[in-house]
């Protein structure tokens, strides 16, 4: 599995850099924004799992940047929290009736940011997280890397590939969703740029061939003119 992509918009280099280090030694990728602009630039280029935000910041705020990508379809999920020495109360509501999804006080421990990250993506993003995802008894487990199902008291294991793996655990964590082919190239591939978006549909038919011996190919539901979505509703009994 990829790991867990973080945006970093801050201005302050000695702050952005003490907390990139934690992160990355907490397993995550880290890219660093020293701007409202580049910020921009770097979520349209790859939409990041989530965003630590200053307030101030050059160009524009960061309140006007989380309040602008909550109001574009591409990145109204995003998970965003923000970093700010503004620790008025008037002040943190405005952020997160802003959009973002929590507000951390500077100066904060790294072990109070590393907590604070790990509960929004657990809450906004939880492919990112390591943990078994059971979709009416297909269970995959990112840690061994099995998609499996239990038939007549019998488990059975699926051979799934690697883009695969990573286009069925987004499905699984966000099931009933109907999702764009541009969206799975964003949040599965991480890069819209350079990939056609018939790509997706090569993978989607992998996938189902790959979920077939455990008779849940049928899971992956195509919806015309839309996109895919995975529909639980659909399995039968095993």
């Amino acid at each position: 599995m990829p790991m867990t992509r973080v945006l970093l918009v801050e201005d302050e280099p000695a702050i952005a850099e003490l907390v990139a280090i934690n992160l990355r030694h907490a397993g995550f990728e880290v890219s660093i924004a020293a701007d409202a602009d580049t910020a921009l630039a770097a979520v349209d280029r790859v939409l990041p799992d989530l965003v630590l935000l200053d307030w101030m910041l050059p160009g524009q705020s960061g309140l006007a940047l989380a309040k602008g990508w909550r109001a574009d379809p591409r990145t109204k999920v995003l998970p965003i929290i923000m970093l700010t020495a503004r620790a008025d109360e008037t002040d943190k509501l405005a952020g997160l009736d802003g959009g973002a999804d929590d507000y951390i006080t500077k100066p904060f421990s790294p072990k109070e940011l590393l907590a604070r990250v790990r509960a929004v993506l657990r809450r906004k993003a939880p492919q990112a997280l390591d943990e078994a995802v059971d979709v009416a008894g297909l269970v995959l487990d990112p840690a061994t890397r099995r998609v499996t199902r239990v038939m007549d008291g019998r488990p059975f294991e699926a051979k799934v590939g690697p883009t695969e793996f990573r286009l069925l655990h987004f499905l699984m964590t966000h099931p009933e969703r109907v999702h764009s082919r541009a969206q799975l190239l964003d949040r599965v591939w991480g890069d819209h740029v350079f990939i056609e978006e018939r790509t997706v549909d090569v993978h989607i038919k992998r996938l189902r061939e790959a979920l077939t011996p455990l008779q849940c190919a049928h899971l992956v539901e195509t919806v015309r003119g839309a996109g895919y979505r995975l529909a639980p509703r659909a399995m039968a009994p095993a």
